[in-house]
């Protein structure tokens, strides 16, 4: 081979290569921070009467305690008589009532990338209240979503209620709540929310409540509050997450 063409060979092997490390470098830097952000955790828990356990996408199970901290993945549940906050790193806060299941199925966010932010919470029964914080507010506002059977909920900067009474069966979770038609109710504080399924879509404003009976039927305004008795909290709400949660404490394992 002429030598000029052997020169030519090796520099264009040297470039593949060298590309090829740099590709390589920028995947596992992705990974490191990606990997780095779960292991911060979501969010942490700062008030806690009763029991709250979660179950991490591995199958185990804890019992969880104040400044214990919670993960994408993990199915949250409190017991009879139980609530929990947990504040979120990007200021928001969600507080589960007793008898409830909560799916953090999505929760992604860093400081320096709003583009990338993301929130999913699957209400699996009973009811929670949220707080938005900066996912939904600095960039995509449909970046913030809470999942129930009846309907999706999105957020433009809120902090409302929302229960799950799908198979009459939130007695337990706020008094009387068995005794309401079957669906999903939502109330709105403070912004908006959006309820939307397979039959259409409708705003919630502020002093607003909703009421979604199953996906096909298109939710729908209430002139009033049906009867939720949404107050009821054994301890004094928080505004939100902090950047820094405190550091957690030791979760007890069930085996």
């Amino acid at each position: 081979m002429p030598r000029l063409a052997w020169q030519s060979l090796t520099v264009s092997i040297m470039t593949v290569t060298i590309r090829n490390a740099l590709v390589r470098g920028a995947c596992l830097a992705l990974a490191l921070v990606s990997a780095a952000s779960l292991a911060e955790g979501a969010g942490t828990v700062t008030h806690l009467s009763g029991t709250l356990s979660v179950q991490r996408p591995d199958g185990s199970v804890r019992i969880l305690s104040q400044k214990s901290e919670v993960h994408p993945g993990d199915l949250l549940t409190t017991q009879r008589d139980s609530y929990a906050q947990v504040n979120f790193t990007d200021g928001s806060s969600l507080t589960l009532r007793p008898n409830t299941q909560i799916r953090i199925e999505r929760y992604h966010f860093l400081q320096d990338r709003p583009e990338d932010d993301s929130t999913l919470l699957r209400l699996v029964r009973g009811g929670m209240r949220t707080v938005t914080g900066l996912i939904g507010k600095r960039g995509n506002p449909d970046a913030y979503e809470i999942g129930t059977r009846s309907a999706s909920i999105g957020i433009r900067g809120s902090s409302g209620d929302t229960i799950d009474n799908t198979s009459t069966s939130c007695d337990g979770v706020i008094a009387g709540c068995g005794t309401l038609p079957a669906g999903v109710y939502h109330a709105t504080y403070t912004g908006s929310y959006i309820m939307r399924n397979e039959g259409g879509s409708q705003m919630i404003g502020e002093g607003q409540f909703g009421f979604a009976p199953d996906p096909r039927t298109a939710p729908s305004l209430l002139r009033g509050d049906p009867g939720l008795n949404l107050n009821q909290f054994p301890f004094a709400l928080g505004a939100g997450g902090a950047a820094k949660p405190p550091i957690p404490q030791q979760d007890c394992v069930v085996r």
